[in-house]
């Protein structure tokens, strides 16, 4: 899985990102549970790079909700 930038996240359409971030959770509890049963993990910078990129995800959809609000409060 790529490792994303915000302006990337953001340049992406909403069922992009629920399926960016789906794989990257499920990549993170692969990693998670190698780390678990006692193994090394192959680049063991990815766990904290999966989970980086898994919350600037979860904060571009809570902007855009919050963009959908602020705009039915308008009208």
């Amino acid at each position: 899985m790529a490792i994303f930038k915000i302006d990337e996240i953001r340049n992406m359409n909403a069922e992009e990102i629920t399926e960016e971030l789906r794989k990257l959770q499920t990549e993170l509890i692969r990693e998670r549970g190698i780390v678990t049963a006692g193994g090394a993990p192959e680049k063991p910078g990815r766990i904290r790079d999966i989970r980086r990129t898994v919350a600037r995800i979860k904060t571009v959809q809570t902007e855009r909700r919050g963009s959908r609000r602020s705009k039915r409060s308008e009208v």
